[in-house]
Parts: C-alpha cells; sequence; structure tokens
C-alpha cells in the first residue's frame, strides 16, 4: 500500500490487488478493517484511478486501484485509515461492485460533484484521458475552498470549479452554490447530444444539482445519482 495526502482530510491510498478484474469507472470497493480487540467495521469507497490496461498492469506487476477517503471524525472506518494504517499494511477489500453509476466511456457525459463526491467522477475523467477518448464530457466540481479541492493539479478545460466559500485570486464566479447561470453554459451542448448526467456528493448537494439538471432540461431518465453520508 502506498498513501497520498490530497487535502489536510483526506488520502489516496494506493492498493496492490492479487487477484481481480478492473473496475469500470464509477464502481467502488468495500473495505474492511479489524482492531486489536477483534472488531470489525466496513465502507465502501469509491475508485478514483483509471481501469488499468493489461499494459498498466503488466508494468505495475499486478492490478492496483487508487481509493481517496476523507476523514470522517465520528465515523467507523476512515478515522482507523487514516490515523492507524501505514505504507506497506494489508488491508481487506472486496469488489469492485456497482453496475449503474458507471461510464464505460462510450457516450457523451456531465459529471457534477460535490466535494469529495468528485472521487468516482475522477476514475471517469482520467479514464476518458487515458483512452483518449472523443466523447464529450464535462466536470463541473463545487467545492468549499481552495484548500478542499481534491486533485487540485489535474483539472483541464474540460473542467470548471464552483468554489462555494472561498475562491482564489482571479476567480471570476462569485462564491456560491452551483446555479443556471453556471451551469447551462456546460450542460447545453451535452444535453443536446443526450448525454448522461452523473451527480455525486452529500444528499443536500446531490438533490440540488440533479433537480437543477432537469430544471435546465435534461430527461430525469438521463440523470444519475449516487449519494454519500459519514464514513
Amino acid at each position: 500500500m502506498q498513501i497520498r495526502t490530497e487535502t489536510a482530510l483526506a488520502r489516496t491510498f494506493r492498493l496492490a490487488l492479487p487477484a481481480g478484474h478492473p473496475h469500470t469507472p464509477g464502481q467502488h470497493y468495500v473495505v474492511r478493517v479489524t482492531a486489536p480487540d477483534g472488531s470489525s467495521a466496513q465502507r465502501s469507497y469509491s475508485v478514483a484511478s483509471a481501469p488499468p490496461t493489461s499494459a498498466d498492469i503488466a508494468a505495475a506487476g499486478g492490478l492496483h486501484i487508487e481509493l481517496t477517503i476523507e476523514r470522517i471524525g465520528d465515523g467507523d472506518v476512515s478515522p482507523f485509515l487514516h490515523d492507524e494504517v501505514r505504507e506497506g499494511d494489508e488491508v481487506e477489500v472486496r469488489g469492485p461492485f456497482g453496475g449503474w453509476f458507471v461510464w464505460p466511456g462510450d457516450s457523451p457525459v456531465l459529471l457534477l460533484g460535490g466535494g469529495s463526491g468528485v472521487v468516482p467522477l475522477m476514475s471517469m475523467l482520467r479514464h476518458w484521458r487515458a483512452t483518449g477518448s472523443r466523447e464529450p464530457l464535462a466536470l463541473v466540481q463545487s467545492v468549499r475552498s481552495p484548500e478542499d479541492l481534491f486533485y487540485a493539479d489535474e483539472y483541464g478545460m474540460e473542467t470548471t470549479l464552483v468554489w462555494t466559500r472561498a475562491a482564489p485570486p482571479g476567480a471570476t464566479r462569485a462564491t456560491g452554490r452551483l446555479d443556471g447561470a453556471t451551469l447551462e453554459p456546460v450542460l447545453g451542448p451535452l444535453r443536446d447530444a443526450g448525454a448522461t448526467v452523473f451527480v455525486c456528493g452529500s444528499t443536500g448537494f446531490a438533490e440540488h444539482a440533479s433537480q437543477l439538471a432537469v430544471r435546465l432540461g435534461v430527461d430525469a431518465g438521463n440523470v444519475r445519482v449516487e449519494r454519500f453520508g459519514p464514513s
């Protein structure tokens, strides 16, 4: 296992898997941890990395996945992973799971992320880049401040960042939640192409963003939502 810091409260865990098959972007693994007293807990975490190719697996000496996990103070699993697990340790994982909130890379997509909800969407974005896909794709990521932004060095022209509480110098949009004026210019061409909209974030963000997309003309059947709670 290798561990990389993303923000003050989030780390990416790179895991080597002894067996299994590559995931589809949007899928998750179940992580199980066991305390010294024998008690255990488990939690599902989305994969952040792109599915590896056969060449990737050969070059890395096996199958690897990356899980980005935010530390939740009263959680059952994330505090243990952040505070107790060290590089080289082993953890128990099962997966990949999920067959609905997935994107194999063969159709237009709009990705709407809120905070740590960007994790499965980043898997989709990385897959899109790695395969050189020509399918239309855009990411809108809503985040409190620059200090809270996962994968800060990876966003390009396909991404619109929405700062809700504090914006970096030079930002042209005032802070505040995602609104129609921000989403419509990004959504328009993708809506016309029949894109699937993937929404991931807290319950409040997921409800707001999905309803906003529908109000702006997206067929509700083309919106897929994944919510998360404490870990």
